[in-house]
């Protein structure tokens, strides 16, 4: 039990580094559209706090993640029934946590271009980014809790009408920003 009250502790943790990182990105681009003396200053802000961040919760949160998630399941016994159908849930949560991982560094890729002042993609870009990690946190919190019981097919509608609200909201909140801005 304590395992995995640390597990979900770090996962907590992992999550709190993922959702604001990419906050800290758009905020960053978009001091590229500030007054020199004001872009320098902010991005040095940037930095300090995207590098705390990053490598004091994010980077640490993601390895004692997977630690202490191997460790729950290899302890609980549930690598034994992982390629069974009763585990096919397990299968299916850990391919998203995969793809989380994948998204995690991605980021990490982010990062490092944006300390080198690169800025390779636009805040609309990074805000559409920013929700993959929405995302893949309900379809892993859906799989972990309701277990077998959810339809495959029901799973992957819901999970896409997810999807396509989102989406619909970060266009509503483009629309609200560009008429602030006029």
């Amino acid at each position: 039990m304590y395992l995995k009250a640390l597990h979900i502790i770090f996962v907590i943790t992992w999550f709190a580094g993922i959702f604001y990182m990419p906050r800290l990105f758009i905020y960053n681009v978009e001091a590229e559209n500030k007054s020199m003396e004001a872009k320098k200053l902010l991005h040095r802000q940037f930095e300090i706090m995207m590098k705390r961040l990053w490598y004091v919760i994010t980077i640490p949160s993601a390895i004692l993640t997977l630690i202490f998630g191997l460790t729950v399941m290899f302890y609980e016994g549930w690598d034994k029934f992982l390629f069974a159908e009763t585990g096919r849930w397990l299968l299916i949560k850990l391919i998203f946590v995969f793809l989380l991982y994948l998204y995690f560094i991605s980021l990490h890729i982010i990062f490092v271009q944006q300390m080198k002042g690169i800025y390779k993609y636009t805040s609309q870009q990074l805000r559409i980014w920013n929700e993959v990690a929405t995302v893949l946190l309900v379809a892993i919190t859906m799989l972990a809790v309701v277990k077998q019981s959810i339809s495959f097919i029901w799973g992957i509608a819901g999970l896409i009408l997810f999807i396509i609200i989102l989406m619909v909201a970060i266009k509503i909140y483009k629309n609200i920003r560009s008429g602030k801005e006029s």
